[in-house]
């Protein structure tokens, strides 16, 4: 398979599924705790960050470099992200339905992180920082993205400590797929 026909990437986001690609076979995953960002005054950016923003260290752009900072989030030893996962989500991106946020400087892309929009639900996929700070800084740049579009969800799949450090919480399948339902019913074109 050259990659997933974008209705069924989609169709698979609003039940609540993603793909993996795992040694060249292509997983579909619903976890049952999901890991979620929520976009309210619980995200937290702690003080050493807020230093890091106002010092403006890096310009930072929207969908200027989709696929590289999918390749660039793939340069790892372990890495879900294979060519066929690249051309599915560049298929995404070319409709509008994935995005980039990424960090430049004067040496290039140090950072960023893509995702998959669907109504009021970002569901983010994988970052990288090539400098420091730069992957924090894309995120904090996705989270007032997200709430300036009136964005309910960002998605995170799984929760991590460093997801943490931003007030990122694990919600139970069942609450999440609530939480997707009422996002999905809200439209943000």
């Amino acid at each position: 398979m050259d990659h997933i026909p974008s209705d069924i990437l989609l169709n698979a986001y609003a039940q609540g599924v993603f793909p993996m690609a795992n040694d060249g076979e292509l997983s579909w995953y619903s976890p049952e705790m999901r890991g979620i960002i929520p976009l309210d005054d619980r995200f937290h950016i702690n003080r050493g960050l807020k230093k890091a923003l106002r010092k403006q260290l890096f310009t930072v752009r929207r969908n200027t470099a989709f696929e590289d900072v999918m390749r660039a989030c793939a340069e790892r030893t372990d890495t879900w992200i294979d060519e066929t996962i690249i051309a599915s989500y560049c298929s995404l991106h070319d409709i509008g339905h994935a995005h980039s946020i990424e960090c430049w400087d004067a040496d290039g892309l140090q950072g960023g992180l893509y995702g998959v929009s669907l109504e009021g639900a970002f569901f983010g996929e994988s970052m990288f920082s090539r400098k420091t700070d730069a992957s924090k800084i894309a995120l904090v740049h996705l989270v007032n993205w997200l709430r300036d579009e009136k964005f309910q969800l960002l998605d995170t799949q799984w929760i991590t400590d460093h997801l943490r450090t931003f007030g990122g919480i694990e919600v139970p399948r069942a609450e999440y797929l609530e939480l997707l339902k009422s996002a999905l019913q809200q439209s943000n074109k």
